[in-house]
């Protein structure tokens, strides 16, 4: 295509159109001159809008001869953008027009200048180039990713034991204590390899596109516990624990405490009262007036008659509880069943088959009827727990009223209501000290009391933030209480007194 006395030339990227008076020429439009730039090669470059209209202008309205630059070869534009972690690089590419399209080499030094040295993906940089003669900017791609660093693993500790008894509760997502049996005590000897602890790892650094080192947060590195009873570490092996003693082996934090264990037949006159730092394993009865008081658990194979126990850990009992037994456990309570007995315990209180007439406190749960779900009953006396209680029937149309509440911890409350008290003292102490450096900073600091009243003040705002994380963790606590529920599978019978929390 020609248009008589126009012509184009190219100079240093720069197209230029010249005009020449031409009588025979009709009138130059805007579209014959877009035409004539892609007849001659041009039709990519970037054109210049207001030369165009120049342009038209010349070619119609004059008869001298010009020159105007009507046209720009535009090379592909690279931007390089970086994640504020520094851990991933982005292009965006606006195409050429008419100029240069990039290549590997072009996009390797956007990336150099932009100081992205690592992590870079060259099928990424492919995926660009083959995009980029599309007349739309290319969106950013991402185009190199660092390395995140791997942190290291806290230590373990590993049992190598069989069975170990473990007296930390365990927590289901309802707040509610697990139950597990123990009815058997198993003894280790002396030099048993009890836990093999496994070290923490440093982690593994990381790199960031820029590759610059990203240090790993290393594991916490927690030795075996240094006040272990009944175990020691290996002479030869750091890592490995062993009984230094027979007894049975109990699960702490960071080890195990090896309990030395005191088995009799039976508790009546002839063995006497029991006293024990450890735990005592009852093969057969505890008659009535015996007492046995363990800093371990008691486990007792028969029945408790009228006797008292009381256990640092937990208590179970293969026959019942009868005749005004009285039972308390830091831990939890099991047995077949329980009759006029008083039973406590911390963690919960769980009976295979029934309850009547007893005292059954819980600062978690009272499971009644675990093994006998249709005849399983919980008949009369108090029942209080502070999260469940659960029995396949509750009362009797033949027995005295049964009066159950949960949803109550009173141990949890008083804690609470102290907690609170501390914290309005706190508070208070706050407060003073604010006023007095509000007020040394006013009136003017001679006696250089403002840098001891500005540390006092800064320590008792941290005492008092530690005391409200308290409180918010109690808060935690007692609103799981607000879920307390009384649980029946075969329905209520005879006179019922039902407490949930405050309402009856």
């Amino acid at each position: 295509m020609k248009i008589p006395g126009i012509s184009l030339s190219d100079e240093d990227g720069q197209i230029y159109l010249r005009g020449m008076p031409d009588a025979t020429r009709e009138p130059v439009t805007a579209e014959a001159v877009r035409a004539l730039l892609a007849h001659e090669g041009f039709d990519q470059c970037a054109v210049d809008e207001e030369a165009l209209a120049s342009v038209l202008t010349q070619c119609n309205g004059s008869n001298a001869p010009f020159v105007t630059p009507l046209a720009t070869r535009v090379d592909a534009q690279i931007q390089v953008t970086i994640a504020d972690d520094g851990m991933s690089a982005f292009l965006t590419i606006t195409p050429a027009q008419g100029g240069v399209a990039p290549g590997f080499e072009k996009l390797h030094d956007a990336l150099h200048q932009a100081h992205v040295v690592y992590g870079i993906d060259e099928a990424a940089l492919a995926q660009a180039i083959a995009a980029e003669p599309d007349t739309a900017t290319v969106a950013p791609l991402l185009v190199a990713s660092g390395l995140p660093a791997v942190d290291g693993t806290h230590a373990q500790f590993v049992e190598l034991l069989a069975a170990t008894v473990d007296r930390a509760p365990r927590l289901n997502e309802e707040g509610l204590i697990d139950y597990r049996e123990h009815a058997a005590i198993d003894v280790v000897a002396a030099g048993t390899e009890l836990m093999r602890r496994i070290p923490a790892t440093p982690g593994k650094d990381g790199f960031n596109v820029r590759g610059e080192v990203i240090d790993p947060v290393p594991g916490r590195d927690d030795p075996f516990d240094t006040n272990l009873q009944g175990a020691q570490v290996s002479a030869t092996d750091p890592d490995l624990l062993a009984a230094s003693r027979a007894g049975m082996p109990v699960r702490v934090r960071c080890g195990i405490n090896v309990e030395p264990v005191l088995r009799v037949k039976e508790v009546n006159l002839a063995t006497g009262n029991l006293h024990f730092d450890g735990t005592v394993q009852v093969d057969g009865e505890v008659n009535p007036g015996m007492k046995i008081d363990a800093t371990g658990d008691i486990v007792v194979g028969g029945t408790v008659d009228g006797a008292s126990l009381r256990a640092g850990g937990n208590i179970h009992v293969g026959g019942g509880i009868i005749s005004h037994a009285q039972l308390h456990a830091a831990g939890s309570v099991s047995a077949r069943f329980a009759e006029a007995a008083v039973i406590e315990a911390h963690d919960g209180i769980f009976l295979d088959d029934m309850a009547m007439d007893c005292e059954l406190r819980s600062m978690n749960s009272v499971h009644v009827g675990i093994k006998a779900t249709q005849r399983g009953k919980l008949v009369g006396g108090i029942c209080m727990a502070a999260m469940l209680v659960k029995a396949p029937t509750l009362g009797s149309n033949k027995g005295n009223i049964t009066k159950v509440t949960v949803g109550s911890n009173p141990e949890l409350e008083a804690r609470y209501r102290e907690l609170q008290e501390r914290i309005d003292k706190e508070a208070t102490n706050e407060d003073n000290l604010k006023r007095l450096v509000h007020t040394i900073t006013k009136q003017g600091d001679p006696k250089g009391m403002l840098g001891r009243a500005q540390t006092a003040w800064r320590q008792a705002v941290q005492v008092w933030g530690k005391s409200l994380a308290e409180r918010g963790e109690l808060d935690k606590e007692l609103a799981q209480s607000r879920n307390a529920r009384i649980e029946t599978s075969l329905g209520t019978s005879g006179e019922i007194d039902m407490t949930l929390g405050t309402r009856k």
